[in-house]
């Protein structure tokens, strides 16, 4: 008879419950008799300033049957269809990155190379946001949604989008819909392990009870309680090549008589960069910057003086970016920020989380006698992996034309990672191809193509006379690109004008309760 397994949770929050979610319906469709527990302090405050995600966390609920609509009422969270970047390249200049991918959509010619409607856009000198659906609905602030003559909502294409949220409301919706799952509300003090294997055999906590499990998730965020300070976990630090290193988060009231933005909005500064990101009542916001150039108080000046209004920081955050070299060590799996933190310039935090317990229930989940080094060596490299293609893309958003302060100077001169190098370096001689972005993740969504395309067009950084030369080999490849783009650029800025605003589509989802 299978003997029962004890997955118990160190902290909750987003990640913690997403560890929960997944674990315990992974368990059950895989057959192994499990239980979860998670131990959640209710005397630990969340700073909730507002987090953004990728389209990964859309997948996630459809993939566990999820209502998002009742997930949008409950968490207030709001649509992000990109991200708009404000002063990178330079001063006064302004670009989106819209998540959807029109290749999907079309039915390319036999033998197609991938990205060929990307590379046709460069060599005809046109945006390559102008064929993405999304693109018109950012500009516009809509929803990809239009109402039917009966009231029901009627999505615009088969895109995924992603959310705007307040992580501590999330972390209670996924509380609420984790059935089964024990929770503890309690401090952790510390751990049991084995002496001769080294595992941990239990949680001790802070009133004296032992919570002894089979298998341990770190989700203690930046505490890293169980993953470094219980085993010691090496860290791997990114400090060289991403130069930010402390944040100012606050609230902002939305803007009165405007339309709730659909976008987070990454908005450079003097030494780094200010994030928006909107939910259904009030925008949530920080200064993520390099304390090298600026101290917190200047910081705090800048904020005010670009906002032109006054601001209530909500703390001053010290951070380390990077990620751990083993996530995963013994009977313990680190996920969440517990397991690696870049800035949230691509929202890859909870992107990463969801993958990466998507890709361990997938390939690694059984009874915890029988994992093996070998699997716990796979998935490290795996993570490690993943990880660092985050710190190479956000890397690449520093390399601009901007040489107007000590920190852009800086940037430029000493900030670019080998790595981002050989790309650029690749991208100069051959157009960006899906094959460049070998699949290490079991199928999962990753930065690829549909995300770098946008950045790198933004930024400049897209040599055209290389696409015209790709492009000039195949004469009717090129006649039907430029016959799809110019149709879907039309297509979409049509469906746009039936598009409801952001406003009314979460008001109409706000009534459907």
């Amino acid at each position: 008879m299978q003997e029962q397994v004890r997955f118990v949770i160190a902290g909750g929050g987003t990640a913690g419950w997403l560890a929960a979610f997944v674990i315990q319906d992974s368990a059950r469709r895989k057959g192994l008799d499990a239980t979860v527990t998670v131990v959640e302090s209710s005397r630990v405050p969340t700073v909730g300033v507002g987090e953004a995600t990728t389209a990964a966390f859309r997948v996630l609920l459809k993939y566990f049957g999820i209502d998002e609509f009742e997930f949008l009422r409950e968490t207030e969270a709001s649509l992000k269809l990109g991200i708009r970047h404000e002063d990178w390249r330079r001063k006064g200049h302004i670009y989106y990155g819209p998540i959807d991918d029109p290749h999907p959509v079309v039915a390319a010619p036999p033998g197609s190379p991938s990205d060929y409607l990307n590379v046709y856009a460069v060599a005809a000198g046109k945006p390559v946001q102008d064929m993405h659906l999304f693109q018109p609905l950012l500009e516009k602030r809509k929803a990809p949604y239009a109402l039917k003559s009966d009231s029901s909502l009627v999505p615009l294409g088969p895109f995924h989008y992603a959310f705007h949220f307040d992580q501590a409301l999330v972390g209670r919706f996924f509380a609420r819909k984790a059935r089964d799952v024990e929770t503890v509300d309690a401090l952790i003090s510390g751990a049991e392990r084995d002496g001769e294997s080294g595992l941990i055999n239990a949680l001790v906590l802070d009133d004296g009870r032992r919570l002894e499990g089979d298998f341990f998730i770190d989700a203690t965020g930046f505490r890293k309680q169980l993953i470094v300070r219980e085993l010691g976990a090496a860290w791997k630090s990114y400090a060289e090549e991403l130069p930010v290193n402390r944040a100012l988060p606050f609230w902002l009231d939305h803007e009165a008589g405007a339309d709730i933005p659909n976008y987070t909005r990454a908005w450079a500064q003097s030494a780094g960069w200010m994030w928006q990101i909107p939910t259904q009542t009030r925008l949530g916001c920080g200064y993520v910057y390099s304390d090298a150039f600026l101290s917190p108080d200047e910081a705090h000046a800048e904020v005010e003086r670009a906002l032109g209004r006054g601001i209530e920081p909500r703390g001053d955050i010290r951070f380390s970016i990077g990620r751990l070299e083993t996530p995963w060590i013994g009977n313990c799996l680190a996920v969440g920020l517990s397991s690696s933190f870049l800035e949230p310039l691509e929202s890859t935090s909870i992107h990463g989380t969801i993958v990466q317990l998507l890709l361990f229930a997938g390939r690694f989940l059984k009874a915890p006698a029988a994992m093996t080094g070998t699997e716990r060596d796979d998935y490290n490299r795996r993570v490690g992996r993943q990880v660092d293609d985050f710190r190479t893309f956000v890397n690449m958003h520093y390399m601009t034309e901007r040489e107007d302060t000590p920190f852009w100077r800086d940037v430029r001169a000493n900030r670019l990672h080998a790595e981002t190098g050989e790309r650029l370096a690749q991208w100069r001689r051959e157009m960006p191809r899906r094959e460049h972005f070998p699949d290490r993740l079991d199928g999962l969504p990753h930065i690829e193509t549909q995300l770098y395309y946008p950045v790198l067009d933004g930024l400049g950084l897209l040599d055209r006379a290389v696409a015209r030369k790709e492009m000039a080999q195949s004469p009717a490849l090129r006649s039907f690109a430029r016959k799809t783009y110019d149709a879907l650029a039309r297509e979409y800025r049509q469906a746009s004008q039936k598009a409801l605003s952001h406003g009314e589509f979460l008001r109409h989802v706000r009534k459907m309760d």
